[in-house]
């Protein structure tokens, strides 16, 4: 039996039999790198001994039915198993050929014994930590047990949660074990060929303290930092080291304190910094990505311990060519930061008209990483002027704060290519100039000489013929002369005929900031919050005041109340036919999804489920209005908020009128009727984009079904995995790739991008960028973000990262990662807004000052810093959140 392979006996491929530590060790030792020798125990061993086990087979199947939730129970399970496998006698075969080989390598060396997992230290999931080792372990008899304790590890509280949670199998994670002769280093630690925080490619990151390197990994000790690039340190940060772990004599390790003169002595000399840095770019180099390095120093000698890839750090996106670039998030703008398939992505690629040779190729100006889409900006960053654009601007925006601090640091000039107009900048600078001579007639046209009343009706009207017209054209084709279809209108058509309805957009968006200006000049004051309430046109308002409508209806009839705390989506809408008022509620509900249907939570991803196909995803806000509301309280506070409007607006003319004069009130008048007809258009050219996304969707997976009839594909929606071009391709039988492997591979790539957190900016170095934002007004411990909807609130903290789990009481805070328009359901329920990204013109900002309602947005980490059932103090006037110790402190 292949028990024992030695590490000259192993490389990257032997994962199966000696996991990915093992296989890693192997490697280095291979490629002539230092590393300490060293055995593994085989994968083999832990298997026959596993199979012996008759026991085990009934302990796997328990681990198969337990939930990650259901922590108590996964503790108890795990104790079990460890202790049975501790107390089964070990096998006499493999307990031979472990000892031959610890004799062969020496039998009065110390020893660390680590585990392999077979599911650990790949290339997508490191698993670092969820398994045990042993250090300076020394003799026969303690290094079986060490063998064995490993083996256990895998069945430890958080390996069993880990596997839990990653839907991965007990039964097929296997255990190998290493066995390494331990160096005894006086100086250890470890090692990023990147930099962990920043996000740069080319920083080497060094962490060294006293002593073995457990003492930074379990935390015990701070760590000096050394950070190097382009051979040179860039950075030195000599920490005070009180502690260190060390090796005893008997076998074993102790922690121990360091003599006064060591605690603030830098570890590493510059020399040992630089020559251990070069390691860590070679073994980078023939791994080929970014490393997490195990390493210690004995004597002058480094060696290295152990090296796995980095799998948490957000990919860079594909260089187009050797200049440095600038990248900027279109999710944070979009306010959907989650992962996005391939479709998506390619969707949204085809739709922007920036930097692309025909209609239908995907944008080169919008690039993918890690399942998220970015604009490469660089071209524009390039540019002087608008450089020093961007350092005079002072508005709270987290994009602009993020790209000012990569754009006007020391040393962005120096990197900027001497040849800057390339046919690329080209096409940008084109194509802007072409949009602004495009809207620029609109724009005076429909603040000048149009009723904007008209205005708003006839981009409607015209919207909804051309979307017509679509629909008719799609019905008429099928196969890949449909999908082909709907690519050249996705790229061709869709974003121009936008055109009047960001007209519209913009006209709002002038006329308030022409107001601000005026009455800031004119009286000295601020614009009263009350001039932003209710305003028409709003079609995301209507949408929350259509919940509300059904919420009523639920309430007169409590069994479809009822029937939607247990409706689920494949018999919804039978299931209401058999309850009383089922069939008043479903009139309603049908009209609200033939306006709103095509709706969703992280809408511009096409892939994402729509509420005419998952209408349970509305209950939660139905219920939580129906919780939060009276009857027709939601019609009676927006009839309210309008008619605050009109007053604040009468009262701000009446007083520009007798201070400043008849004409001035008249053209004060005019910019205030444009604004409230023209500010509810801010929501309309995503809504006109969303419509046309149910139309393509449609075409999408009615063609899916015939590609899954044939057996093309397997599950529903997996067509979502390819992109435009490979459906038409596979359609047309010239895909030349195994398309089931294709898109098995995708979908485990996406559930490791889904882990990732995507940077708001980010350079082609990896670095990373966020916003930096102060609030002298806020009191210390206040979450600072961006004020956005005016007004104070306190209430008790609902976290909701996810539209399904929106239930609100009355009077909560609601607390979320992002709000888009999909989101609006749970507005009239939430006394206030707040959000970890977003800005003044994001949606979130928009509705909640449209409901009155005070809103904070952009506060980092919103969502994990406040808990369910926390009291907070909302400061949507001054820009923070305040946790409340007691609820009875006062407003300040």
């Amino acid at each position: 039996m292949n028990y024992i392979l030695h590490f000259n006996q192993i490389d990257r491929k032997s994962i199966p039999l000696v996991g990915g530590k093992g296989a890693n060790l192997g490697e280095l030792a291979r490629a002539g790198f230092p590393v300490p020798p060293g055995f593994c125990v085989t994968t083999v061993a832990y298997r026959q001994w596993i199979d012996a086990n008759r026991e085990m087979e009934q302990w796997f199947d328990q681990l198969k039915h337990l939930k990650p939730e259901q922590l108590d129970e996964i503790r108890r399970t795990g104790e079990k198993i460890r202790e049975q496998i501790l107390d089964v006698p070990f096998p006499d075969l493999i307990k031979a050929e472990i000892v031959e080989a610890w004799k062969e390598l020496g039998k009065d060396y110390a020893y660390a014994v680590r585990s392999s997992a077979t599911a650990e230290d790949l290339p997508t999931a490191s698993f670092a930590g969820q398994q045990e080792t042993f250090l300076n372990v020394k003799g026969e008899m303690p290094l079986i047990e060490a063998v064995k304790k490993c083996w256990a590890s895998l069945f430890t509280d958080r390996a069993i949660l880990y596997r839990a949670k990653n839907g991965l199998d007990h039964r097929s994670v296997s255990m190998s074990v290493v066995i390494q002769r331990m160096i005894l280093p006086e100086r250890s630690g470890i090692m990023f060929t990147l930099d962990p925080v920043a996000g740069h490619r080319h920083t080497v990151s060094i962490d060294a303290g006293f002593g073995l390197g457990e003492a930074l990994v379990s935390g015990i000790v701070s760590a000096d930092l050394y950070k190097v690039r382009n051979n040179g340190i860039v950075h030195r940060q000599i920490a005070k080291k009180e502690k260190g772990i060390f090796p005893v004599a008997e076998g074993g390790t102790e922690t121990r304190e360091l003599p006064p003169e060591l605690q603030e002595e830098q570890v590493l000399p510059d020399e040992k910094i630089l020559e251990l840095a070069a390691i860590g770019r070679k073994i980078e180099k023939h791994y080929g990505s970014a490393q997490d390095i195990e390493w210690g120093m004995e004597g002058k000698q480094i060696y290295i311990l152990q090296s796995r890839p980095v799998t948490s750090a957000f990919p860079v996106p594909p260089a187009k060519d050797n200049n440095y670039r600038i990248y900027l998030s279109l999710g944070h703008k979009q306010m959907m930061t989650d992962y996005m398939k391939p479709l998506g992505i390619s969707v949204m690629r085809t739709l922007v008209p920036l930097d692309k040779s025909s209609a239908c190729d995907e944008s080169q100006a919008y690039v993918e990483a890690g399942g998220r889409l970015y604009l490469d900006c660089s071209e524009v960053m390039y540019s002087k002027f608008v450089r020093r654009k961007l350092s005079q601007v002072t508005m709270p925006d987290d994009d602009l704060s993020a790209l000012k601090k990569a754009v006007l640091r020391e040393g962005f000039e120096k990197r900027i290519p001497k040849k800057r107009m390339t046919r690329q900048t080209f096409r940008i600078w084109k194509l802007i100039l072409d949009l602004y001579g495009r809207l620029l007639p609109r724009l005076i046209r429909m603040m000048v000489f149009e009723d904007p009343v008209m205005v708003y009706k006839r981009v409607n009207s015209a919207f909804e013929q051309e979307l017509s017209r679509l629909q008719q054209s799609v019905d008429q084709r099928s196969g890949a002369e449909r999908i082909r279809y709907v690519q050249e209108h996705v790229g061709g058509k869709l974003f121009f005929s936008l055109l009047d309805s960001l007209a519209c957009t913009f006209v709002g968006i002038i006329a308030r900031s022409k107001i601000e200006r005026l009455v800031k000049k004119w009286l000295g004051e601020e614009l009263s919050a009350s001039i932003h309430k209710s305003p028409p046109g709003n079609v995301t308002s209507e949408m929350g005041l259509l919940i509300g409508d059904l919420a009523d209806i639920a309430r007169d009839y409590p069994e479809v109340a009822n029937y939607l705390e247990r409706a689920n989506d494949s018999t919804f809408y039978k299931g209401l036919r058999e309850v009383e008022g089922g069939d008043v509620f479903k009139a309603e509900l049908d009209r609200f999804m033939e306006k709103f249907g095509m709706r969703a939570q992280g809408e511009i991803d096409i892939t994402r489920v729509r509420y005419k196909e998952a209408p349970t995803i509305l209950v939660p806000s139905i219920l939580s209005h129906m919780r939060s509301n009276n009857p027709n309280e939601h019609r009676e506070k927006f009839e309210q908020g309008a008619k605050e409007a009109n007053e604040a607006i009468q009262n701000l003319l009446t007083r520009v009128r007798k201070t400043k004069g008849a004409r001035k009130a008249k053209k004060l008048s005019h910019l205030v009727h444009l604004y409230r007809n023209m500010t509810g258009t801010r929501e309309l050219p995503k809504y006109m984009i969303i419509r046309y996304f149910g139309v393509y969707r449609d075409a999408f997976l009615e063609e899916e079904k015939v590609l899954c009839s044939k057996k093309i594909i397997d599950h529903k929606e997996d067509i979502f995995y390819l992109t435009f071009n490979e459906i038409i391709a596979l359609m047309e039988n010239r895909l030349h790739t195994d398309v089931k492997k294709l898109i098995r591979s995708r979908k485990q790539l996406e559930m490791h991008y889904q882990k990732l957190i995507p940077p708001r900016v980010m350079t082609s170095d990896g670095e990373i960028f966020t916003a930096e934002r102060s609030n002298t007004e806020a009191p210390p411990g206040a979450l600072i973000g961006i004020p956005v909807s005016a007004g104070v609130a306190e209430g008790f903290v609902k976290v909701v990262r996810r539209l399904e789990e929106g239930s609100l009481g009355k009077g909560d805070i609601l607390v979320a990662p992002y709000t888009d328009p999909g989101w609006t359901p749970l507005f009239h329920s939430a006394k206030a807004l707040v959000t970890e990204i977003g800005g003044t013109m994001t949606h979130g900002a928009v509705v909640a000052r449209e409901y009155g309602i005070p809103a904070v947005c952009g506060v980092e980490n919103a969502t994990k810093i406040l808990k369910d059932g926390q009291y907070v103090r909302v400061e949507g006037t001054k820009g923070y959140v305040k946790i409340l110790d007691k609820k009875n402190e006062s407003v300040c």
